[in-house]
Protein backbone atom coordinates (compact mmCIF):
# COMPACT_ATOMS: atom_id res chain seq x y z
CA UNK A 1 0.00 0.00 0.00
CA UNK A 2 2.54 2.01 1.02
CA UNK A 3 4.63 1.80 -2.40
CA UNK A 4 1.32 2.60 -4.26
CA UNK A 5 1.14 5.38 -2.55
CA UNK A 6 4.05 6.49 -3.14
CA UNK A 7 3.67 5.71 -7.28
CA UNK A 8 1.13 7.66 -7.70
CA UNK A 9 2.53 10.73 -5.74
CA UNK A 10 5.36 10.40 -8.27
CA UNK A 11 3.05 10.54 -11.07
CA UNK A 12 1.09 12.94 -9.58
CA UNK A 13 3.74 15.15 -9.03
CA UNK A 14 5.59 14.88 -12.34
CA UNK A 15 2.12 15.89 -14.40
CA UNK A 16 2.08 19.10 -12.24
CA UNK A 17 6.06 19.11 -12.94
CA UNK A 18 5.46 19.03 -16.41
CA UNK A 19 2.29 21.35 -16.51
CA UNK A 20 3.78 24.16 -14.60
CA UNK A 21 6.36 23.90 -17.20
CA UNK A 22 3.49 24.27 -19.95
CA UNK A 23 2.37 27.84 -18.09
CA UNK A 24 5.42 29.15 -19.39
CA UNK A 25 4.30 28.30 -22.78
CA UNK A 26 1.03 29.46 -22.77
CA UNK A 27 0.85 33.03 -23.80
CA UNK A 28 -1.54 33.39 -26.04
CA UNK A 29 -5.13 32.32 -27.11
CA UNK A 30 -3.98 29.90 -29.98
CA UNK A 31 -1.77 28.56 -26.92
CA UNK A 32 -4.90 27.63 -24.36
CA UNK A 33 -7.13 26.31 -27.41
CA UNK A 34 -5.02 24.46 -30.28
CA UNK A 35 -1.19 24.65 -29.14
CA UNK A 36 -0.52 27.23 -31.58
CA UNK A 37 -1.27 24.74 -34.20
CA UNK A 38 2.58 23.58 -33.81
CA UNK A 39 2.59 20.05 -31.94
CA UNK A 40 4.52 17.64 -34.25
CA UNK A 41 2.58 14.12 -35.45
CA UNK A 42 4.60 11.64 -32.85
CA UNK A 43 4.13 14.75 -30.13
CA UNK A 44 0.37 14.24 -30.63
CA UNK A 45 0.10 10.95 -31.52
CA UNK A 46 0.96 10.13 -27.88
CA UNK A 47 -0.61 13.09 -26.38
CA UNK A 48 -3.83 11.51 -28.51
CA UNK A 49 -3.43 8.26 -27.10
CA UNK A 50 -2.81 9.24 -23.27
CA UNK A 51 -5.88 11.13 -23.45
CA UNK A 52 -8.16 8.42 -25.17
CA UNK A 53 -6.88 5.91 -22.63
CA UNK A 54 -9.16 6.32 -20.13
CA UNK A 55 -10.56 4.77 -16.81
CA UNK A 56 -12.84 2.83 -19.55
CA UNK A 57 -9.62 1.14 -20.95
CA UNK A 58 -7.19 0.86 -18.32
CA UNK A 59 -9.44 -0.58 -15.65
CA UNK A 60 -13.16 -0.95 -17.39
CA UNK A 61 -11.92 -3.21 -20.37
CA UNK A 62 -10.47 -5.85 -17.70
CA UNK A 63 -13.19 -5.70 -15.16
CA UNK A 64 -15.81 -6.18 -17.91
CA UNK A 65 -13.82 -9.04 -19.06
CA UNK A 66 -13.87 -10.51 -15.37
CA UNK A 67 -17.47 -9.44 -14.96
CA UNK A 68 -18.98 -10.67 -18.44
CA UNK A 69 -16.13 -13.08 -20.31
CA UNK A 70 -14.39 -12.28 -23.17
CA UNK A 71 -16.98 -10.64 -25.59
CA UNK A 72 -15.87 -7.50 -23.58
CA UNK A 73 -12.80 -7.50 -25.12
CA UNK A 74 -14.80 -6.12 -28.54
CA UNK A 75 -14.68 -3.14 -26.68
CA UNK A 76 -10.47 -2.30 -27.62
CA UNK A 77 -11.47 -2.99 -30.88
CA UNK A 78 -14.07 -0.73 -31.67
CA UNK A 79 -12.11 1.84 -29.55
CA UNK A 80 -8.66 1.31 -32.11
CA UNK A 81 -11.22 0.70 -34.90
CA UNK A 82 -12.64 4.00 -34.52
CA UNK A 83 -9.75 6.02 -35.69
CA UNK A 84 -9.28 3.93 -38.88
CA UNK A 85 -12.49 6.59 -39.89
CA UNK A 86 -10.81 9.36 -38.21
CA UNK A 87 -7.54 8.33 -40.99
CA UNK A 88 -9.70 7.98 -43.85
CA UNK A 89 -12.99 10.26 -43.61
CA UNK A 90 -12.47 13.36 -41.20
CA UNK A 91 -8.44 14.24 -39.71
CA UNK A 92 -7.04 16.55 -42.64
CA UNK A 93 -10.14 17.97 -43.63
CA UNK A 94 -10.80 18.68 -40.53
CA UNK A 95 -7.73 20.09 -40.04
CA UNK A 96 -7.73 22.49 -43.15
CA UNK A 97 -10.85 24.14 -42.32
CA UNK A 98 -8.69 25.30 -39.15
CA UNK A 99 -10.93 26.00 -36.53
CA UNK A 100 -10.61 25.88 -32.66
CA UNK A 101 -13.45 24.10 -31.89
CA UNK A 102 -16.31 21.73 -32.93
CA UNK A 103 -18.82 24.24 -32.37
CA UNK A 104 -16.13 26.40 -34.78
CA UNK A 105 -16.37 24.10 -37.60
CA UNK A 106 -20.70 23.39 -37.72
CA UNK A 107 -21.16 27.30 -37.44
CA UNK A 108 -18.48 28.09 -40.24
CA UNK A 109 -19.65 24.81 -42.44
CA UNK A 110 -23.50 25.36 -41.76
CA UNK A 111 -24.30 28.88 -41.38
CA UNK A 112 -26.85 29.42 -38.97
CA UNK A 113 -27.39 31.60 -35.62
CA UNK A 114 -28.28 28.38 -33.54
CA UNK A 115 -25.65 25.76 -35.03
CA UNK A 116 -22.59 27.06 -32.84
CA UNK A 117 -24.97 26.97 -29.15
CA UNK A 118 -26.06 23.83 -30.57
CA UNK A 119 -22.82 21.76 -31.08
CA UNK A 120 -21.70 23.36 -28.15
CA UNK A 121 -24.18 22.04 -25.52
CA UNK A 122 -23.94 18.11 -27.26
CA UNK A 123 -20.11 19.10 -26.63
CA UNK A 124 -20.76 19.69 -22.91
CA UNK A 125 -23.26 16.69 -22.59
CA UNK A 126 -20.77 14.49 -24.58
CA UNK A 127 -17.86 15.80 -21.94
CA UNK A 128 -19.20 15.89 -18.70
CA UNK A 129 -20.88 12.62 -19.45
CA UNK A 130 -17.03 11.01 -20.30
CA UNK A 131 -15.81 12.86 -17.40
CA UNK A 132 -18.22 11.36 -14.53
CA UNK A 133 -16.30 8.29 -15.11
CA UNK A 134 -13.39 9.16 -14.69
CA UNK A 135 -13.70 10.89 -11.37
CA UNK A 136 -15.00 7.77 -10.67
CA UNK A 137 -12.31 5.56 -11.32
CA UNK A 138 -10.16 7.90 -9.50
CA UNK A 139 -12.21 7.44 -6.40
CA UNK A 140 -12.35 3.45 -6.91
CA UNK A 141 -8.01 2.95 -7.18
CA UNK A 142 -7.89 5.53 -4.49
CA UNK A 143 -9.96 2.90 -2.31
CA UNK A 144 -8.54 -0.11 -3.49
CA UNK A 145 -4.79 1.48 -2.82
CA UNK A 146 -5.44 3.71 0.67
CA UNK A 147 -8.48 2.41 1.85
CA UNK A 148 -9.48 6.32 1.69
CA UNK A 149 -13.04 7.17 1.03
CA UNK A 150 -14.67 6.93 -2.43
CA UNK A 151 -14.82 10.68 -2.31
CA UNK A 152 -10.88 11.62 -1.76
CA UNK A 153 -10.09 10.16 -5.13
CA UNK A 154 -12.62 12.07 -6.44
CA UNK A 155 -11.69 15.41 -5.38
CA UNK A 156 -8.36 14.78 -5.80
CA UNK A 157 -7.98 14.03 -9.03
CA UNK A 158 -11.10 17.15 -9.48
CA UNK A 159 -8.38 19.51 -8.10
CA UNK A 160 -5.06 18.37 -9.87
CA UNK A 161 -7.06 18.26 -13.15
CA UNK A 162 -8.35 21.52 -12.67
CA UNK A 163 -5.22 23.24 -11.66
CA UNK A 164 -3.05 21.83 -14.58
CA UNK A 165 -5.73 23.13 -17.52
CA UNK A 166 -6.41 26.37 -16.05
CA UNK A 167 -3.02 27.08 -16.13
CA UNK A 168 -1.67 25.17 -19.04
CA UNK A 169 -4.30 25.26 -21.17
CA UNK A 170 -4.04 22.87 -24.59
CA UNK A 171 -0.22 23.62 -24.89
CA UNK A 172 0.53 22.37 -21.01
CA UNK A 173 -1.68 19.41 -21.41
CA UNK A 174 -0.35 18.12 -24.69
CA UNK A 175 2.80 17.43 -22.35
CA UNK A 176 0.95 15.97 -19.93
CA UNK A 177 -0.66 14.03 -21.70
CA UNK A 178 2.04 12.64 -24.06
CA UNK A 179 4.17 11.72 -20.84
CA UNK A 180 1.51 9.75 -19.09
CA UNK A 181 0.57 7.81 -21.99
CA UNK A 182 4.27 6.26 -21.63
CA UNK A 183 3.43 5.57 -17.88
CA UNK A 184 0.07 3.84 -18.98
CA UNK A 185 1.79 1.77 -21.47
CA UNK A 186 4.87 0.75 -18.45
CA UNK A 187 2.18 0.53 -16.00
CA UNK A 188 -0.06 -2.07 -17.80
CA UNK A 189 2.23 -3.94 -19.63
CA UNK A 190 5.50 -4.40 -17.27
CA UNK A 191 3.45 -6.30 -14.78
CA UNK A 192 1.30 -8.43 -17.28
CA UNK A 193 4.38 -9.78 -18.79
CA UNK A 194 6.57 -10.35 -15.29
CA UNK A 195 3.47 -12.06 -14.33
CA UNK A 196 2.97 -14.44 -16.66
CA UNK A 197 6.98 -15.32 -16.94
CA UNK A 198 6.38 -16.08 -13.17
CA UNK A 199 3.52 -18.17 -13.61
CA UNK A 200 4.94 -19.52 -16.66
CA UNK A 201 1.34 -19.15 -18.54
CA UNK A 202 -2.06 -19.33 -18.00
CA UNK A 203 -3.10 -21.20 -14.59
CA UNK A 204 -6.91 -22.60 -13.50
CA UNK A 205 -6.87 -23.20 -17.24
CA UNK A 206 -10.74 -25.78 -16.67
CA UNK A 207 -12.80 -22.53 -15.17
CA UNK A 208 -11.20 -19.85 -18.13
CA UNK A 209 -11.35 -22.40 -20.84
CA UNK A 210 -13.52 -25.25 -19.59
CA UNK A 211 -16.74 -26.68 -17.84
CA UNK A 212 -15.49 -25.64 -14.19
CA UNK A 213 -16.55 -21.93 -12.45
CA UNK A 214 -14.20 -20.82 -10.05
CA UNK A 215 -14.10 -22.62 -6.55
CA UNK A 216 -12.44 -21.24 -3.47
CA UNK A 217 -8.56 -23.09 -3.38
CA UNK A 218 -8.64 -22.66 0.41
CA UNK A 219 -11.49 -22.01 3.27
CA UNK A 220 -12.26 -18.22 3.49
CA UNK A 221 -14.57 -15.37 4.50
CA UNK A 222 -15.41 -12.62 2.23
CA UNK A 223 -16.79 -9.42 4.03
CA UNK A 224 -19.48 -7.34 1.88
CA UNK A 225 -19.11 -3.50 2.38
CA UNK A 226 -23.29 -3.73 2.58
CA UNK A 227 -25.65 -6.64 2.92
CA UNK A 228 -27.04 -7.29 -0.83
CA UNK A 229 -28.21 -10.31 -2.45
CA UNK A 230 -25.73 -12.77 -3.97
CA UNK A 231 -26.78 -16.16 -5.56
CA UNK A 232 -24.70 -19.26 -4.64
CA UNK A 233 -24.43 -21.31 -8.07
CA UNK A 234 -23.98 -24.56 -6.41
CA UNK A 235 -27.45 -24.34 -4.76
CA UNK A 236 -28.83 -21.40 -7.31
CA UNK A 237 -30.02 -19.97 -3.98
CA UNK A 238 -29.81 -16.62 -3.54
CA UNK A 239 -29.47 -14.57 0.04
CA UNK A 240 -29.05 -11.54 1.50
CA UNK A 241 -25.35 -11.58 3.24
CA UNK A 242 -22.84 -9.26 4.51
CA UNK A 243 -20.13 -12.10 4.63
CA UNK A 244 -20.06 -15.65 2.65
CA UNK A 245 -18.02 -18.06 3.99
CA UNK A 246 -16.35 -20.82 1.78
CA UNK A 247 -14.58 -24.07 2.43
CA UNK A 248 -12.15 -25.28 0.05
CA UNK A 249 -13.68 -26.14 -3.52
CA UNK A 250 -16.81 -24.31 -2.88
CA UNK A 251 -17.79 -22.27 -5.75
CA UNK A 252 -17.60 -18.47 -5.30
CA UNK A 253 -21.19 -16.94 -5.11
CA UNK A 254 -21.92 -14.18 -7.63
CA UNK A 255 -23.63 -10.39 -6.38
CA UNK A 256 -26.54 -8.98 -8.45
CA UNK A 257 -26.10 -8.58 -12.12
CA UNK A 258 -23.21 -11.37 -12.41
CA UNK A 259 -23.67 -14.46 -13.89
CA UNK A 260 -21.80 -17.52 -12.42
CA UNK A 261 -20.23 -18.68 -15.98
CA UNK A 262 -18.08 -22.15 -16.94
CA UNK A 263 -14.78 -21.12 -18.75
CA UNK A 264 -16.58 -22.26 -21.97
CA UNK A 265 -19.14 -19.70 -21.50
CA UNK A 266 -17.00 -16.83 -20.21
CA UNK A 267 -14.38 -17.07 -22.70
CA UNK A 268 -16.67 -17.31 -26.17
CA UNK A 269 -16.64 -13.35 -27.94
CA UNK A 270 -20.41 -14.13 -29.19
CA UNK A 271 -22.72 -15.71 -27.40
CA UNK A 272 -26.83 -15.98 -28.25
CA UNK A 273 -27.69 -13.64 -25.55
CA UNK A 274 -26.20 -11.11 -22.63
CA UNK A 275 -23.80 -9.03 -22.93
CA UNK A 276 -22.17 -11.23 -26.24
CA UNK A 277 -25.44 -11.60 -28.24
CA UNK A 278 -24.78 -10.41 -31.41
CA UNK A 279 -27.50 -7.25 -31.54
CA UNK A 280 -25.12 -5.90 -28.50
CA UNK A 281 -21.60 -6.34 -30.21
CA UNK A 282 -23.23 -5.25 -33.02
CA UNK A 283 -24.16 -2.00 -31.66
CA UNK A 284 -21.17 -1.23 -29.17
CA UNK A 285 -19.14 -1.88 -32.47
CA UNK A 286 -21.26 0.82 -34.08
CA UNK A 287 -20.89 2.79 -31.04
CA UNK A 288 -16.90 2.78 -30.45
CA UNK A 289 -16.19 3.14 -34.18
CA UNK A 290 -18.29 6.01 -34.99
CA UNK A 291 -18.42 7.25 -31.73
CA UNK A 292 -14.44 8.31 -31.96
CA UNK A 293 -14.72 10.17 -34.71
CA UNK A 294 -17.17 12.43 -32.48
CA UNK A 295 -15.60 12.38 -29.40
CA UNK A 296 -15.11 16.41 -29.29
CA UNK A 297 -12.14 16.14 -26.83
CA UNK A 298 -10.51 13.79 -29.66
CA UNK A 299 -11.40 15.91 -32.49
CA UNK A 300 -10.08 19.30 -31.38
CA UNK A 301 -6.64 17.65 -31.10
CA UNK A 302 -6.59 17.55 -35.02
CA UNK A 303 -6.65 21.33 -34.98
CA UNK A 304 -3.00 21.19 -32.87
CA UNK A 305 -1.48 19.75 -35.80
CA UNK A 306 0.36 22.27 -38.34
CA UNK A 307 -1.25 21.04 -41.36
CA UNK A 308 -3.58 18.72 -42.77
CA UNK A 309 -1.04 15.70 -43.89
CA UNK A 310 0.21 15.98 -40.40
CA UNK A 311 -3.17 15.16 -39.26
CA UNK A 312 -2.92 12.31 -40.84
CA UNK A 313 0.43 11.35 -39.95
CA UNK A 314 -0.60 11.46 -36.27
CA UNK A 315 -3.65 9.56 -36.89
CA UNK A 316 -1.28 6.60 -38.37
CA UNK A 317 0.95 6.83 -35.05
CA UNK A 318 -2.52 6.52 -32.86
CA UNK A 319 -3.12 3.27 -34.35
CA UNK A 320 0.16 1.94 -33.20
CA UNK A 321 0.16 2.87 -30.37
CA UNK A 322 -3.13 2.06 -29.12
CA UNK A 323 -2.35 -1.03 -30.56
CA UNK A 324 0.46 -1.86 -28.49
CA UNK A 325 -1.77 -0.80 -25.34
CA UNK A 326 -4.70 -2.88 -25.76
CA UNK A 327 -2.75 -6.18 -26.11
CA UNK A 328 -2.52 -6.04 -21.95
CA UNK A 329 -6.07 -5.55 -20.85
CA UNK A 330 -7.22 -9.26 -21.62
CA UNK A 331 -4.04 -10.45 -19.44
CA UNK A 332 -5.32 -9.07 -16.35
CA UNK A 333 -9.09 -10.21 -17.22
CA UNK A 334 -7.99 -13.56 -17.39
CA UNK A 335 -5.42 -13.78 -14.12
CA UNK A 336 -8.50 -12.04 -12.20
CA UNK A 337 -10.58 -15.10 -12.73
CA UNK A 338 -8.08 -17.37 -11.82
CA UNK A 339 -6.44 -15.09 -8.66
CA UNK A 340 -9.22 -12.64 -7.66
CA UNK A 341 -12.69 -14.03 -7.80
CA UNK A 342 -13.83 -13.04 -4.78
CA UNK A 343 -14.37 -9.70 -6.72
CA UNK A 344 -17.22 -11.50 -8.10
CA UNK A 345 -18.70 -11.36 -4.60
CA UNK A 346 -18.20 -8.10 -4.08
CA UNK A 347 -19.03 -6.78 -7.55
CA UNK A 348 -15.78 -4.65 -7.07
CA UNK A 349 -14.72 -6.03 -10.48
CA UNK A 350 -13.69 -2.31 -11.78
CA UNK A 351 -10.58 -3.03 -9.27
CA UNK A 352 -9.50 -6.49 -10.78
CA UNK A 353 -6.45 -4.60 -12.36
CA UNK A 354 -5.09 -3.36 -9.35
CA UNK A 355 -5.66 -6.63 -7.53
CA UNK A 356 -4.17 -8.58 -9.47
CA UNK A 357 -0.46 -8.42 -9.50
CA UNK A 358 -0.54 -8.74 -5.34
CA UNK A 359 -2.75 -12.04 -5.56
CA UNK A 360 -0.69 -13.73 -8.29
CA UNK A 361 2.50 -12.82 -7.20
CA UNK A 362 2.24 -12.63 -3.01
CA UNK A 363 5.08 -10.70 -1.52
CA UNK A 364 7.21 -7.60 -2.46
CA UNK A 365 7.46 -8.53 -5.51
CA UNK A 366 3.65 -8.13 -5.91
CA UNK A 367 3.72 -5.07 -4.02
CA UNK A 368 6.01 -3.39 -6.31
CA UNK A 369 3.91 -4.34 -9.56
CA UNK A 370 0.89 -3.20 -7.90
CA UNK A 371 2.27 0.07 -7.22
CA UNK A 372 3.18 0.79 -10.79
CA UNK A 373 -0.50 -0.44 -12.23
CA UNK A 374 -1.62 2.39 -9.60
CA UNK A 375 0.54 4.77 -11.12
CA UNK A 376 -0.94 4.25 -14.08
CA UNK A 377 -4.21 3.94 -13.48
CA UNK A 378 -3.82 7.87 -11.43
CA UNK A 379 -2.07 8.61 -15.11
CA UNK A 380 -5.27 7.43 -17.35
CA UNK A 381 -7.81 9.28 -15.01
CA UNK A 382 -5.54 12.64 -15.38
CA UNK A 383 -4.96 12.42 -18.98
CA UNK A 384 -8.52 11.93 -19.95
CA UNK A 385 -9.42 14.38 -17.33
CA UNK A 386 -7.37 16.85 -18.83
CA UNK A 387 -8.85 16.45 -22.69
CA UNK A 388 -12.24 16.20 -21.10
CA UNK A 389 -11.73 19.51 -18.90
CA UNK A 390 -9.79 21.59 -21.95
CA UNK A 391 -12.78 20.62 -24.43
CA UNK A 392 -15.42 21.84 -21.82
CA UNK A 393 -13.55 25.44 -20.91
CA UNK A 394 -12.95 25.85 -24.33
CA UNK A 395 -16.72 25.53 -25.53
CA UNK A 396 -17.83 27.70 -22.70
CA UNK A 397 -15.18 30.51 -23.61
CA UNK A 398 -15.20 30.23 -27.14
CA UNK A 399 -18.35 29.52 -28.34
CA UNK A 400 -20.77 29.84 -25.78
CA UNK A 401 -19.58 33.10 -24.02
CA UNK A 402 -17.52 34.81 -27.10
CA UNK A 403 -15.56 37.71 -26.29
CA UNK A 404 -12.02 39.65 -27.17
CA UNK A 405 -8.99 37.33 -26.42
CA UNK A 406 -7.69 38.53 -23.54
CA UNK A 407 -11.22 37.96 -21.88
CA UNK A 408 -11.32 34.80 -23.13
CA UNK A 409 -7.99 33.34 -21.69
CA UNK A 410 -8.87 34.73 -18.60
CA UNK A 411 -12.56 33.01 -18.70
CA UNK A 412 -10.73 29.83 -20.01
CA UNK A 413 -9.20 29.58 -16.86
CA UNK A 414 -12.17 29.99 -14.61
CA UNK A 415 -14.40 27.90 -16.23
CA UNK A 416 -11.35 25.11 -16.36
CA UNK A 417 -12.11 25.37 -12.38
CA UNK A 418 -15.99 25.75 -12.03
CA UNK A 419 -16.58 23.46 -14.79
CA UNK A 420 -15.03 20.74 -13.32
CA UNK A 421 -17.71 20.82 -10.04
CA UNK A 422 -21.32 18.93 -11.93
CA UNK A 423 -19.21 15.96 -13.27
CA UNK A 424 -17.31 15.47 -10.31
CA UNK A 425 -20.73 16.19 -7.69
CA UNK A 426 -21.98 13.40 -10.64
CA UNK A 427 -19.16 10.96 -9.98
CA UNK A 428 -20.14 11.10 -5.97
CA UNK A 429 -24.09 10.62 -6.56
CA UNK A 430 -23.25 7.79 -8.71
CA UNK A 431 -20.47 5.36 -6.83
CA UNK A 432 -22.11 2.36 -7.75
CA UNK A 433 -23.34 2.79 -11.74
CA UNK A 434 -20.71 1.10 -13.89
CA UNK A 435 -17.91 2.79 -15.26
CA UNK A 436 -18.75 0.71 -18.61
CA UNK A 437 -22.65 2.76 -18.86
CA UNK A 438 -21.64 6.35 -18.45
CA UNK A 439 -18.81 5.85 -21.02
CA UNK A 440 -21.62 3.63 -23.55
CA UNK A 441 -23.12 6.45 -23.32
CA UNK A 442 -20.87 9.12 -23.96
CA UNK A 443 -20.24 7.06 -27.23
CA UNK A 444 -23.62 6.14 -28.28
CA UNK A 445 -24.38 10.32 -27.97
CA UNK A 446 -20.62 10.88 -30.29
CA UNK A 447 -22.30 8.37 -32.41
CA UNK A 448 -25.59 9.70 -32.90
CA UNK A 449 -24.63 13.16 -33.10
CA UNK A 450 -21.30 14.62 -34.18
CA UNK A 451 -20.73 11.43 -36.18
CA UNK A 452 -23.27 12.17 -39.00
CA UNK A 453 -22.53 16.05 -38.54
CA UNK A 454 -18.99 15.59 -39.40
CA UNK A 455 -19.31 12.79 -42.23
CA UNK A 456 -22.14 14.25 -44.19
CA UNK A 457 -20.84 18.00 -43.11
CA UNK A 458 -17.08 17.13 -44.89
CA UNK A 459 -18.35 15.07 -47.98
CA UNK A 460 -21.85 15.89 -48.39
CA UNK A 461 -22.33 19.37 -50.23
CA UNK A 462 -26.12 19.10 -49.73
CA UNK A 463 -26.15 19.33 -46.15
CA UNK A 464 -28.10 21.93 -44.29
CA UNK A 465 -28.17 23.78 -41.41
CA UNK A 466 -32.19 22.50 -40.26
CA UNK A 467 -31.21 19.18 -41.53
CA UNK A 468 -27.96 18.68 -39.28
CA UNK A 469 -29.70 20.17 -36.13
CA UNK A 470 -32.53 17.82 -36.79
CA UNK A 471 -30.21 14.69 -36.88
CA UNK A 472 -27.91 16.06 -33.83
CA UNK A 473 -31.29 16.39 -31.62
CA UNK A 474 -32.98 13.27 -32.81
CA UNK A 475 -29.30 10.97 -32.02
CA UNK A 476 -29.29 12.35 -28.84
CA UNK A 477 -32.80 12.19 -27.63
CA UNK A 478 -33.09 8.19 -29.00
CA UNK A 479 -29.53 7.77 -27.27
CA UNK A 480 -30.12 9.59 -24.15
CA UNK A 481 -33.56 8.03 -23.58
CA UNK A 482 -33.26 4.68 -24.32
CA UNK A 483 -30.16 4.43 -21.93
CA UNK A 484 -32.70 6.03 -19.43
CA UNK A 485 -35.39 3.18 -20.01
CA UNK A 486 -32.65 0.55 -19.26
CA UNK A 487 -31.34 2.30 -16.11
CA UNK A 488 -34.76 3.16 -14.73
CA UNK A 489 -36.61 0.33 -15.79
CA UNK A 490 -34.08 -2.20 -14.95
CA UNK A 491 -34.48 -4.33 -18.17
CA UNK A 492 -32.12 -7.49 -18.39
CA UNK A 493 -29.47 -7.26 -21.06
CA UNK A 494 -30.45 -10.99 -21.57
CA UNK A 495 -33.50 -9.95 -23.78
CA UNK A 496 -33.12 -8.52 -27.40
CA UNK A 497 -34.44 -5.40 -25.56
CA UNK A 498 -32.30 -5.40 -22.58
CA UNK A 499 -29.30 -5.44 -25.18
CA UNK A 500 -30.28 -2.39 -27.40
CA UNK A 501 -31.24 -0.45 -24.27
CA UNK A 502 -27.37 -0.64 -22.64
CA UNK A 503 -26.13 0.37 -26.26
CA UNK A 504 -29.15 1.70 -28.83
CA UNK A 505 -25.82 2.92 -31.00
CA UNK A 506 -27.58 0.28 -33.81
CA UNK A 507 -30.94 2.68 -33.23
CA UNK A 508 -30.02 6.03 -32.85
CA UNK A 509 -26.99 6.34 -35.59
CA UNK A 510 -29.66 5.44 -38.24
CA UNK A 511 -32.20 7.57 -36.99
CA UNK A 512 -29.43 10.55 -36.72
CA UNK A 513 -27.99 10.24 -40.12
CA UNK A 514 -31.78 9.45 -41.92
CA UNK A 515 -33.12 12.54 -40.05
CA UNK A 516 -29.98 14.93 -41.61
CA UNK A 517 -30.58 13.38 -45.43
CA UNK A 518 -34.15 13.94 -45.56
CA UNK A 519 -34.16 17.21 -44.02
CA UNK A 520 -31.17 18.41 -46.35
CA UNK A 521 -32.86 17.38 -49.17
CA UNK A 522 -35.56 19.55 -48.60
CA UNK A 523 -34.22 22.86 -49.59
CA UNK A 524 -30.36 22.30 -51.24
CA UNK A 525 -28.03 24.96 -49.50
CA UNK A 526 -26.23 27.89 -51.83
CA UNK A 527 -22.92 28.80 -52.23
CA UNK A 528 -20.77 26.09 -50.53
CA UNK A 529 -18.32 25.57 -53.65
CA UNK A 530 -15.69 27.84 -50.76
CA UNK A 531 -16.53 25.88 -47.77
CA UNK A 532 -15.77 22.64 -49.66
CA UNK A 533 -13.00 23.90 -51.33
CA UNK A 534 -11.56 25.08 -47.46
CA UNK A 535 -12.16 21.07 -46.64
CA UNK A 536 -10.42 18.98 -49.23
CA UNK A 537 -8.39 21.18 -51.16
CA UNK A 538 -4.05 19.93 -50.06
CA UNK A 539 -2.20 22.75 -48.52
CA UNK A 540 -0.03 24.12 -50.36
CA UNK A 541 -2.24 25.31 -53.50
CA UNK A 542 0.23 25.21 -56.67
CA UNK A 543 -0.07 28.67 -58.43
Amino acid sequence: MTLSIIAVIAVTGAALGIGTYGVKLARTTSDLFVASRAVSPWWNAAAISGEYLSAASFLGVSGLMLKFGASALWLPVGFTAGYLTLLLFVAAPLRRFGSYTIPDFAEARLPAPYMRLLAAGIVLLISGCYLVPQLKGAGVTLRAITDAPYWVGVALVSLIVALNVSLGGMRGVTYVQAFQYWVKVFAIAFPALLLLIHLGGLPARAALFGEEIPRADRAMVIELDAPRPVTFPDTGETRVVSRVELARGDAFPVAEGIDAQTGDEWSRPVAESGRGSPILIYSLLLATFLGTMGLPHILVRFYTNPDGSAARRTTVRVLGLLGVFYLFPAVYGLLGRAFTPELYVTGDTDSVVLRVPAAAWPGPMGDILAAIVAAGAFAAFMSTASGLLVSIAGTVSHDVVPGKARKRRTRFRIVSVVGMLPPALLALATPNVDISVLVGWAFALAASTFCPLLLLGVWWPRLTASGAAAGMLAGATVATGMIAAGLIGDVSQETAAGAILTQPAAVSVPIAFAAMIVISLRRPPQNVSAVMAALHVPEPVSP
